[in-house]
């Protein structure tokens, strides 16, 4: 399940297959457009080249402390007010909008920029965390990949950001370690 926190954090992409590709998405505007327009959010694109610094640390931040928390390290007070601090900087207004379902109230950012931006991303951070569910944040076993995702199985044990790609990939790649032990260790009969 692809959340706003996460579709950020991966912005930072390395290629999962081992090779040297990666690319820092950040700075690319036709990703912070179809970022934005995926996630109903606004801002200028594309980004001054301080929002985008300003993106990056707060990314590579946000993905050190995912990554922190899904080891097992307890989320902390200091976490807490980094959180706080940028989710303040987002000003919403509440207002009664008008659903399918129904009334609801709705909290509508008061400006449109990256900052805003940044403070909905550590929004939705928190309220993974809200929820319970911090547990089930993960960082891919493909130590190639390095991306975040949030674990939304049953068990709670998927390993892997995409079974299909990451997971067949490492698969693939245990069956021949251990093709190639059995090949050297093996005996041969004379």
């Amino acid at each position: 399940m692809d959340r706003l926190w996460t579709d950020f954090v991966n912005s930072d992409y390395h290629d999962w297959r081992g090779g040297d590709r990666s690319e820092d998405r950040l700075g690319n505007a036709s990703w912070q457009q179809d970022f934005l327009n995926r996630w109903q959010l606004e801002a200028p694109v594309p980004a001054s080249i301080e929002e985008e610094s300003t993106m990056r640390s707060f990314r590579d931040d946000l993905q050190s402390l995912a990554i922190r928390l899904s080891i097992g390290t307890p989320f902390t007070e200091k976490d807490q007010a980094w959180l706080n601090d940028f989710m303040r900087a987002g000003e919403v207004i509440r207002r009664l909008v008008l659903q399918e379902q129904g009334l609801e109230v709705a909290l509508v950012p008061i400006h449109a920029h990256w900052v805003q931006v940044m403070a909905e991303v550590a929004a939705d951070f928190a309220m993974t965390l809200v929820e319970g569910e911090g547990k089930r944040i993960r960082s891919c076993d493909n130590p190639d990949c390095r991306w975040i995702f949030y674990d939304d199985t049953r068990s709670r044990t998927q390993k892997y950001c995409d079974d299909k790609m990451c997971g067949n990939l490492m698969k693939v790649r245990r069956f021949r370690a251990k093709r190639k032990l059995n090949s050297n260790g093996e005996k041969s009969e004379t």
